[in-house]
């Protein structure tokens, strides 16, 4: 399917469905550390770029498997880019929930939660992750590089509108840079700042995959618990993926970890827990399809990920 994939297990939502709503890479922010690359169109305007028939009918396709849907544990809409820059998202959601009793929760950049049409979209999702890296302008240019249309005092002004109005589950999610975004007046105003948008919990992340740009470094384990402890509500940090049982391991399919690949850069370890594999069966498929050229390894930081070769 071009639009959906998976179930994966994700190490914070469970078994998850995911819900591509954009091609690659549609977005207003050009995050110094994005696993999926450079922003091929930088925009803030909204429309719809991929049918919402062509996603919906996909949709369907998969929920018409009843053992399929069993399994599940959310519907998670994403985007290779900015989910809320497509005009259908509301539709989708309200689609899900209309079909089936599984949670949705939708992964965002959060930058477009000034616009009241995105608030509404979003009302009947059941957890909202937006993002917000930064709380000083200079911080938040060097680590998003936002579009001109996406200035930082929106952005907040819009996370706490929209925590007004939702009455699910709000998790702020922070990823922090070395030398980037982590300044002690860096945290104290991201502190000050998620203290009036009032999250649900903050989810604090770190650079883990290989990213856009060198410079973007990860903290390390003590020093993102350091960080934690500047915030007044709850927080997680978020590491790697966790072994989660599953009833029995699946067989490897080339074809689903080329799709999940193309998402993201993963180790074997990465896409054995995702897809449900055992570790040698990954590891085997994905070293033949490097062999068959279909796929590169590169190392970050003494660990070798995966990733399509490009053309």
């Amino acid at each position: 399917m071009k639009h959906i994939f998976g179930p994966v297990n994700s190490r914070r939502l469970g078994l998850s469905l995911g819900i591509d709503l954009l091609p690659p890479k549609i977005c207003n922010f050009n995050c110094i550390y994005c696993e999926i690359g450079p922003t091929t169109e930088f925009t803030c305007d909204r429309k719809e770029y991929v049918p919402t028939r062509e996603i919906i009918a996909e949709i369907d396709r998969f929920l018409a498997d009843p053992e399929a849907l069993r399994r599940l544990d959310v519907c998670t809409i994403t985007a290779s880019g900015e989910p809320t820059l497509h005009t259908g998202i509301g539709a989708i959601i309200r689609h899900l929930k209309d079909r089936t009793t599984k949670p949705v929760a939708v992964l965002t950049n959060g930058s477009l939660f000034h616009d009241p049409t995105v608030r509404r979209d979003l009302l009947a999702a059941d957890i909202v992750i937006p993002s917000l890296d930064a709380a000083l302008e200079a911080s938040y240019r060097k680590i998003n590089r936002p579009a001109n249309c996406a200035p930082l005092a929106l952005v907040i002004e819009g996370l706490i509108r929209f925590r007004k109005e939702f009455a699910g589950q709000y998790w702020l999610e922070i990823l922090l840079a070395k030398g980037i975004n982590d300044r002690p007046e860096d945290l104290t105003a991201l502190r000050e700042t998620v203290a009036r948008i009032q999250p649900t919990k903050v989810q604090l992340n770190t650079v883990a995959r290989p990213p856009l740009e060198s410079f973007a470094l990860p903290l390390s384990q003590p020093e993102l618990t350091a960080a934690a402890s500047h915030f007044t509500v709850p927080v997680e940090i978020l590491v790697d993926f966790t072994t989660r049982e599953r009833e029995k391991f699946q067989p490897a399919d080339a074809s689903a970890i080329l799709a999940m690949l193309r998402r993201r850069p993963c180790t074997a370890a990465d896409v054995a827990e995702a897809l449900n594999l055992e570790t040698a069966p990954a590891t085997a498929a994905l070293e033949q399809l490097v062999t068959h050229g279909q796929l590169i390894k590169t190392v970050h930081h003494h660990k070798e990920y995966y990733q399509p070769k490009k053309a």
